[in-house]
């Protein structure tokens, strides 16, 4: 890719993946119990927001500054995948809802691996 030209994050499928989870993650946070809207809610909720935005803001930098920022959105999502686990443990997510959550977050996290591989 020459140094002008930028992805653009709204045909990237790690982008449409990571908006599809942190949307599934808004529709799961609609159950939590109303003392966790401050903090593991929040927590929840803000580093899946972070996935598809930190790709967004990346895509419009150089390939070298773009891989920096999906080293973040990585990073929102093993962040996501330890919260979900603690959620479990409260009893705030059952099995199933967990289980579907996790798959989607591990394919994120192979699919930006791999792209972010293509950009080196």
């Amino acid at each position: 890719m020459c140094a002008k030209q930028r992805h653009n994050y709204k045909n990237l499928k790690i982008w449409k993946l990571g908006l599809e989870i942190t949307n599934d993650i808004s529709d799961v946070l609609l159950d939590f119990p109303k003392h966790e809207r401050y903090d593991l809610s929040s927590q929840i909720s803000r580093c899946s927001v972070s996935m598809p935005s930190n790709i967004a803001e990346g895509s419009s930098r150089t390939d070298k500054s773009f891989s920096h920022f999906l080293d973040i959105a990585l990073g929102s999502s093993f962040e996501l995948g330890t919260q979900l686990l603690v959620a479990k443990h409260r009893q705030y997510l059952n099995n199933e809802a967990l289980k579907k959550l996790e798959d989607k977050i591990e394919e994120f996290q192979r699919m930006t691996m791999g792209f972010q591989n293509s950009l080196a």
